[in-house]
């Protein structure tokens, strides 16, 4: 069985993180599928998804992570050609990735203790953005 929800987010960009697990858990429950796999994929070149204890010291750490390898005011191609500013936001999202899957059993995500499902907006300004999560499963 293949079933596809949807999660609205409203974000401020500059490396803007949600938790949005409970979100992903109430999709799952609601497909009324029990055991398989959700995928959650963010159609955006400037966003990405992962999963990390989501509390202020790790969401700290990843932003000033990201600032070190992939920094802001370092000239882009891509600014060059497109003079928006958000060269290095491409980068960003295209290394963390668009897309995670996570299994689930009777339900209920199969996540561990500290670990939190986060979108992350790297672009530079705000912005609506809309997840499409595929689930598979029995």
């Amino acid at each position: 069985m293949v079933k596809t929800g949807s999660i609205q987010l409203n974000t401020n960009g500059n490396a803007d993180v949600h938790d949005i697990t409970p979100q992903v858990a109430q999709v799952v429950r609601s497909s009324k599928v029990k055991n398989g796999t959700v995928t959650i994929f963010c159609p955006s070149s400037t966003s990405a998804l992962t999963t990390i204890e989501y509390e202020s010291g790790c969401v700290s750490d990843l932003r000033r992570l990201f600032e070190e390898i992939i920094p802001q005011n370092r000239e882009y191609a891509h600014n060059a050609r497109w003079q928006d500013g958000n060269g290095h936001s491409h980068i960003r999202a295209a290394l963390l990735g668009p897309s995670l899957t996570i299994p689930f059993v009777e339900g209920n995500l199969t996540l561990g203790t500290w670990q939190q499902v986060i979108y992350v907006d790297f672009d530079v300004r705000s912005r609506q953005r809309e997840l499409v999560l595929q689930i598979i499963g029995e």
